[in-house]
């Protein structure tokens, strides 16, 4: 795992699953791994009254009903949609369900606007084609269709940035369970063994750029993730992944509470203030997601390991936030500047020593460098 720059799920946390494997005593859908009690488990983490040997953590936060939901509907024949807005954890969730069901979250399709019907079908190898003729031997099988010969969890990651003919080739997939392949005489349908199934995910936002026909719709169970919006979850969130960027970078570093505090605070704050904004140039352009907050404390962290003193302080983390927010020059850069005078200011006045003064020197002086 050492030689991988991000290692799937599966092997990052293989002894886990080999651990639940082993005194999972639960009945398996299919050929699945685990049961889906400890599918469950494995995603949201151990409690006491598990009465577990060890401690399993949690690797998804958010409601129980959702995970329930998903792994209800893989255990059936419907595929499942996994949708909401950006930076909510629907990929991460897909990843981690793949991983405990089939030990495979690797056969996944990044839907684009570029994306073909080859892309969840099949492609030739063209120089075997040419040298020995069309054949299975020759042909290249898609994520999608691999998952379907093994009997495990293919991946469509954005599935409404694709075009309606991609997303029309997923209905007899789902629907029939096989692949038909004309340009061969023999062996020319690939069958789904069971235990297949197809997760995908779409942002809520996408709406309008290829929308799910209805047939496509009713193949599919929807479950919506919500953004998370209690503070203390999404500060589990974030603390989470900021020890799995400290272990993976092997940076010994501190993050103070307070900081996080002032993060998860500016965010609320930001969200409120764009939920309130009466058109598209009164909001930043970001999603204000829990994905970018951790963008933004990674961000910081780094720069404070190679350029600072490797201690995180306010201003570091206030430059941060400026510089990954501001995407729209001057729209986003006005939006900041107010919030900065009209929110952070008053409260680093009430601050004392915390802080929130390092954090509006920080950020007046990021702002001022884009202006």
């Amino acid at each position: 795992m050492s030689d991988m720059l991000r290692a799937p799920a599966e092997v990052k946390y293989a002894e886990e699953l080999d651990w639940l494997e082993s005194i999972d005593d639960g009945p398996k859908p299919f050929s699945w791994r685990l049961s889906p009690r400890m599918v469950r488990l494995f995603v949201l983490g151990s409690e006491r009254s598990d009465g577990l040997e060890r401690e399993i953590p949690q690797k998804w936060f958010g409601d129980r009903s959702f995970v329930e939901r998903s792994i209800v509907t893989l255990a059936s024949d419907r595929g499942l949609l996994l949708i909401g807005d950006p930076g909510t954890g629907k990929s991460w969730l897909a990843e981690l369900l793949s991983a405990a069901i089939c030990r495979n979250s690797t056969l996944v399709v990044q839907g684009t606007a570029g994306t073909t019907e080859d892309h969840i079908k099949y492609s030739w190898n063209v120089s075997m084609v040419i040298a020995k003729g069309q054949s299975r031997e020759s042909m290249i099988p898609s994520p999608i269709m691999t998952a379907m010969e093994q009997g495990v969890v293919g991946r469509f990651e954005e599935l409404t940035r694709s075009t309606s003919d991609v997303q029309d080739a997923l209905i007899s997939i789902l629907s029939e369970k096989y692949v038909s392949i004309p340009e061969l005489n023999d062996d020319n349908i690939v069958f789904a063994k069971p235990g297949f199934s197809i997760i995908a995910t779409a942002n809520s936002r996408d709406r309008g750029v290829n929308d799910l026909s209805s047939a496509l719709k009713r193949r599919f169970n929807f479950v919506r993730i919500p953004v998370v919006t209690s503070k203390k979850s999404e500060a589990e969130i974030v603390r989470f992944r900021t020890v799995e960027l400290l272990r993976r970078h092997r940076i010994e570093l501190d993050v103070p509470p307070t900081l996080l505090d002032v993060l998860l605070q500016s965010f609320a704050d930001l969200r409120t203030a764009a939920a309130s904004a009466s058109s598209d140039d009164e909001r930043l352009e970001s999603a204000l997601s829990t994905a970018e907050q951790i963008g933004v404390l990674e961000d910081a962290i780094l720069h404070s390991q190679f350029f600072g003193d490797r201690t995180l302080r306010p201003e570091t983390l206030a430059g941060s936030l400026v510089g990954s927010l501001a995407r729209r020059s001057p729209e986003d850069l006005a939006i900041l500047n107010k919030f900065w005078h009209g929110v952070v200011e008053p409260r680093s006045k009430n601050d004392g020593d915390g802080p929130w003064k390092g954090f509006l020197e920080g950020g007046r002086e990021a702002i001022a460098k884009l202006s």
